[in-house]
């Protein structure tokens, strides 16, 4: 992992990167501040992934002064994060509007094609991290392995029912996956945020969760819920005992194949220049930030910051990737 030190260069160095291509050169580096209220969208429910690190961003603008406006959140998780696209590319000020999203920024804009949002039209800011998928069961399910959970889930059937936030968000995705390449025929139950989906495994009202490690952290600690696999190239370091699923032999076969979601911050489509080289500029001090590095580490979250044409040309790399794997599962055609 870089040190902060190089964290912190990068971050600066992507900053001056981004004011000179919007042709700014003025004091504060980016011409523009906000002059009131940022509506700060959060496209997905409360207690989830998203919803956490929208909130620590906030608190974190707050806490070391950045913004000379509050950052302002609200959540969005209607339609699989369609309320939350549709709000923010019918906002009346763009300049004022960004949004935090996950992967539901590609796959719902796929799935619900009459919304005529087009995900690359909203403007990059930062790419703040991915985040990791893990399978989660209740520790009184006995369930020690990925093997055994196989053998329990394949004799179950439908029976055993899968939690996850949202139809064919990535939750949905993961089970699917796990269906089609195991001979699993698993329910699955979307719930509008992560928070809810792991409190409904660690109440045993669902089997098993594919919850990111910020919403189960909670109840892993308190023993409730086990991990026993990881979606990841390599072993987490917060779970150094959890194999990721390309290390384990089940199902008789060996499946080499990982799975991370997005975690960006967008503006609205339409907004400036000026508007964008701001939150750019916002956003990188946040992730530069020791707050914002620690909750990385604890979270398990990976990536580096991102912003500008890159962070598009991986939006674009992204949408192509899940328009195979939602024609694969015969989500859209």
């Amino acid at each position: 992992m870089k040190s902060i030190k190089r964290l912190v260069f990068g971050a600066v160095s992507m900053v001056l990167a981004a004011t000179s291509v919007s042709g700014i050169a003025v004091a504060g580096g980016h011409g523009w501040e906000p002059t009131k209220p940022i509506d700060f969208i959060i496209m997905a429910g409360k207690g989830g992934g998203a919803d956490k690190m929208a909130r620590l961003m906030q608190a974190i603008v707050e806490k070391e002064n950045l913004s000379n406006r509050p950052l302002v959140p609200t959540n969005k998780s209607g339609g699989s994060g369609a309320e939350a696209l549709i709000a923010a590319s019918k906002a009346n000020d763009p300049d004022h509007t960004i949004m935090v999203t996950l992967n539901s920024f590609y796959t719902t804009p796929l799935r619900q094609p009459g919304l005529k949002i087009d995900s690359l039209s909203f403007a990059p800011v930062a790419r703040m991290a991915e985040d990791t998928f893990l399978l989660w069961v209740h520790k009184d399910s006995g369930l020690k392995t990925f093997a055994e959970f196989l053998a329990k889930a394949k004799a179950d059937g439908n029976k055993w029912v899968m939690g996850g936030t949202g139809k064919n968000s990535e939750d949905n995705i993961i089970t699917d996956f796990l269906n089609d390449n195991y001979g699993l025929s698993m329910k699955y139950i979307p719930y509008k945020g992560g928070g809810a989906v792991a409190k409904q495994v660690a109440g045993k009202q669902l089997n098993s969760s594919v919850n990111n490690p910020s919403e189960a952290l909670g109840f892993y600690e308190s023993g409730d819920m086990v991990p026993l696999v990881a979606f990841t190239k390599s072993r987490l370091p917060m779970f150094p005992n959890v194999p990721t699923l390309s290390e384990v032999f089940a199902g008789g076969k060996q499946i080499s194949w990982s799975y991370f979601m997005q975690r960006s911050v967008v503006g609205a489509p339409g907004m400036s220049e000026k508007a964008q080289a701001y939150y750019t500029d916002l956003f990188a001090k946040v992730y530069a930030s020791k707050d914002w590095q620690t909750y990385k580490s604890k979270k398990s979250l990976m990536g580096d910051l991102m912003s500008g044409a890159e962070l598009k040309a991986y939006w674009a790399d992204q949408i192509a990737n899940h328009t195979k794997i939602l024609k694969a599962s015969g989500a859209i055609k």
